[in-house]
């Protein structure tokens, strides 16, 4: 039960000790009870050092949870040498009244409408080996109050053609929005804090974040961004003819058709269940960007029905190899298992704290447990390799509740029966039964 407090000694340069106790304390209960993470369980829950006065107290502390997470990754969870890709998304967590800080109508792609609650963006670091996300950086998003539009005003007439003295702007050097210029303040955070511990060549994002203003971000970066295009995006062949001999050169070629794309650019032909998969690489443009873009076409269309559906993925870096392009936007939903963890088991659907110090603490608190109890699987698995955080939540609930029934035996049991009792009662609940008990045969 203490193996937490040595995980987050590597946290005694960031925090106090009194707060690093108070965490594991926190972390410790979290694994423990059962039904919804709110202060009053989390107090019931820690039992010594932990009253309902510690536990306020903790979430109304101004903690750098930015820091904690990533020291945490690099010292405890990340494999040295392993190949990342850095992700990003947004999570909206539903919310009922009006108190909460931050509480909005955002639109929520679970429910397909807007609902009301609060909405966060998370930054994790995928592993290309592990096929695991691990949440690295959390900011609550913030409405914009609306404010009237100013009134038109009035447009005088011009004549027709370009206006005298008029230059023309180089796409590079667009602004970038509301929206991607806080994605990338706090990428840009990130990269300065992880330095030279860990190479970032890639960011992966969905398709909702892509648009010129995402490969821009990206460039300036220094990273390369790998997304999906909208499937009536339009696409161009590079133009490869003549020059007409006056006038700036052509660069857009005749438009791209999926369903009649040239075999030169076929890639993989596949055909399972009378569905025929065709995958394309091209090197396209798009009137939006002001560089080609390594586009991975996938068309996949019914032997039976002759039904057709296609899918543009793409990625600045015009280098890299179709699978390798698929297979990362593919790692890019992982996150989604993060959000789902963080919500299911971290308390991220359940926190009832409406000041903005204790709301941010408990969005980051609840993904910080996301690495913690990954990291405590991975040791488990070592000899149980069917363990799961719910085997996980049941081994540690199973324990707190023999160490309170021990407690009130007269004489404390001997050694064996003590392993044997330890055993079965942790066994309860778990979703993968243990392979054989101790001192059962």
């Amino acid at each position: 039960m203490d193996a937490i407090l040595p995980l987050l000694c590597c946290l005694s340069g960031t925090l106090k000790m009194t707060t690093i106790r108070q965490l594991s304390r926190i972390a410790l209960a979290m694994l423990a009870i059962t039904g919804r993470v709110t202060m009053l369980g989390l107090s019931r829950g820690t039992g010594t050092g932990g009253s309902y006065r510690t536990i306020p107290r903790f979430f109304h502390t101004t903690l750098p949870w930015a820091a904690i997470l990533w020291i945490f990754l690099r010292t405890q969870v990340l494999t040295p040498g392993d190949d990342m890709l850095l992700v990003g998304d947004e999570c909206v967590v539903t919310k009922a009244g009006k108190e909460t800080y931050g509480v909005e109508r955002f639109f929520s792609r679970i429910f397909g409408k807007p609902v009301p609650g609060v909405s966060l963006f998370a930054l994790a670091l995928v592993s290309r080996t592990e096929r695991q996300a691990f949440p690295v950086q959390i900011e609550q998003v913030l409405r914009e109050p609306a404010s009237s539009p100013p009134a038109p005003l009035p447009v005088a007439k011009r004549k027709p053609g370009r206006p005298k003295g008029s230059s023309t702007h180089a796409k590079a050097d667009a602004p970038l929005n509301a929206e991607h210029t806080r994605i990338s303040a706090m990428i840009q955070g990130l990269l300065t804090r992880i330095g030279a511990s860990l190479a970032l060549t890639y960011l992966v994002r969905d398709g909702h974040f892509c648009n010129h203003n995402a490969v821009l971000m990206a460039r300036r970066l220094g990273v390369h961004l790998i997304s999906k295009l909208r499937s009536d995006s339009a696409l161009y062949y590079p133009y490869d003819g003549p020059y007409a001999g006056r006038g700036p050169r052509r660069i857009y070629g005749e438009r791209i058709d999926p369903t009649a794309i040239p075999e030169r650019f076929l890639k993989q032909t596949t055909v399972e269940d009378h569905m025929e998969t065709h995958i394309y690489q091209i090197e396209a443009r798009h009137e939006t960007c002001d560089q080609p873009l390594n586009v991975v076409v996938i068309v996949k269309r019914h032997q039976l029905t002759g039904k057709q559906a296609h899918v543009y993925l793409f990625s600045s870096d015009r280098t890299l190899a179709w699978d390798v392009l698929r297979d990362d936007y593919q790692l890019r939903f992982h996150i989604e298992f993060v959000f789902r963890d963080a919500k299911q088991y971290g308390g991220l659907e359940d926190f009832m704290v409406v000041t903005e110090t204790a709301v941010t603490n408990a969005m980051n608190l609840a993904f910080f447990m996301v690495n913690l109890s990954r990291r405590l699987v991975r040791d488990r698995r070592r000899s149980d390799p069917d363990a799961s955080v719910l085997d996980l939540k049941a081994d540690y609930r199973g324990r707190a509740y023999a160490e309170k029934v021990i407690k009130l035996l007269p004489e404390k049991p001997e050694p064996g029966l003590l392993q044997r009792l330890l055993a079965v009662v942790t066994g309860l609940g778990r979703i993968h039964p243990l392979l054989a008990e101790p001192g059962t045969g």
